[in-house]
């Protein structure tokens, strides 16, 4: 079976609206399966510079798929082996959830894979 790895990965800043309202961290943290493929997410690495708790959001068509919180100053990481199938044409973004007002960087590595 062939399959191919995909990342969204970088190190981004970041202004927290609220835990309960995440935002989109940055465009190019989105994927879309394309047609024909199935992907599945493999792990969530991720680290936080801020003085806060941030929580790291796998979205899903628009939808939270899953919560990666990331402690003050620490990091995760997640190892999902193949949680569930993503199908062509799922839309996967990473958004972040932090307290108001709370400023800082966070460093996220999802990878995933196409099957």
């Amino acid at each position: 079976m062939h399959s191919t790895p995909r990342f969204l990965q970088g190190v981004y800043s970041f202004e927290g609206k609220g835990l309960d309202r995440p935002a989109p961290i940055d465009p190019a943290l989105s994927y879309v399966v394309p047609g024909g493929i199935t992907a599945q997410a493999v792990y969530f690495r991720g680290g936080n510079a801020a003085a806060e708790l941030v929580s790291v959001v796998l979205m899903r068509d628009g939808s939270p798929m899953r919560y990666f919180p990331i402690g003050a100053k620490g990091d995760v990481h997640v190892p999902l082996r193949v949680v569930e199938d993503l199908v062509a044409g799922t839309a996967v973004e990473l958004w972040l959830a932090a307290p108001a007002g709370v400023s800082g960087t966070v460093v996220v590595d999802l990878g995933l894979v196409e099957i």
